[in-house]
């Protein structure tokens, strides 16, 4: 009988594991849903389907304002995480292996890697100084701090991207005399945008979504929508957050598929 080799879909109570792990993680979610509809107060006791929540979120000025914020940090954080995670990716394809290339590679996936309340309490601190010596404490903290934190999200599709394109159409442009710049313009960029694209969209929803760093360091009145939901939770929960939540969820997988959809296509 022929070896087969190692096959983790065989193992005893492979099936069960795999049953009980999508129920743990999924059924919360659903639930979280269904009671986002539920006409009452209670988030445990289902009172008839209503779109009662939903409106409520929608005429709530304190939601319309830490919305309008997040969806400005997020696409300021995605384009200037994308915009450097290009550069990234092109100085760490594109050109020799050098001493040190794999401390850079390290750097640039620094937050992946680090716990994300070390990042938050090392950004309150250098913006806690700046904010002392400027007095300014605007949005600028909230969108930088973003963008550090999403430049390794946006960089891994795009250097994904850069390592599977043929180099041949850059080479022949290059012995045609075509400048760098000619030759990321015309031949690179080209190819590359659906991972530009993908890596964007995967930056914005992390921005979108986050809760740490946001909440070390915002300054008063700066609640996006992840902190205003917290600040509600701590308070009463009622399934308007549901509502919320429920629209963030679909704002996220809408990305994400399109983010998987976009990291397929080939040129």
């Amino acid at each position: 009988m022929a070896d087969r080799g190692f096959d983790v879909r065989r193992q005893t109570g492979f099936t069960t594991i795999a049953l009980a792990c999508f129920v743990l993680l999924y059924l919360p979610i659903i639930l979280l849903v269904i009671y986002s509809f539920n006409a009452g107060a209670s988030i445990a006791i289902w009172e008839g389907f209503s779109w009662r929540w939903y409106q409520s979120a929608w005429a709530n000025e304190q939601v319309q304002e830490a919305t309008v914020r997040s969806l400005i940090i997020a696409v300021w954080a995605s384009g200037i995480s994308t915009s450097v995670a290009v550069l990234a990716a092109l100085a760490t394809t594109r050109t020799p292996r050098f001493r040190g290339q794999s401390a850079v590679f390290a750097m640039i996936n620094q937050p992946l890697m680090v716990p994300e309340i070390v990042t938050a309490v090392a950004l309150l601190i250098f913006f806690a100084m700046i904010k002392v010596a400027t007095g300014y404490t605007g949005l600028f903290y909230l969108i930088i701090a973003h963008s550090a934190f999403c430049i390794p999200f946006a960089y891994l599709p795009v250097r994904a991207r850069l390592q599977g394109m043929d180099l041949s159409l850059e080479q022949a442009a290059a012995d045609l005399y075509a400048s760098p710049f000619q030759v990321f313009r015309r031949i690179t960029l080209p190819q590359l945008w659906p991972g530009i694209l993908a890596g964007a969209m995967l930056a914005f929803v992390i921005s979108l979504d986050d809760v740490v760093i946001t909440e070390f360091v915002k300054s008063a009145g700066q609640d996006t929508l992840p902190t205003y939901m917290l600040g509600q939770l701590r308070r009463v929960v009622t399934p308007e957050i549901n509502a919320i939540s429920t629209v963030l969820l679909g704002i996220s997988v809408t990305m994400v598929i399109a983010f998987t959809v976009l990291s397929k296509i080939r040129n």
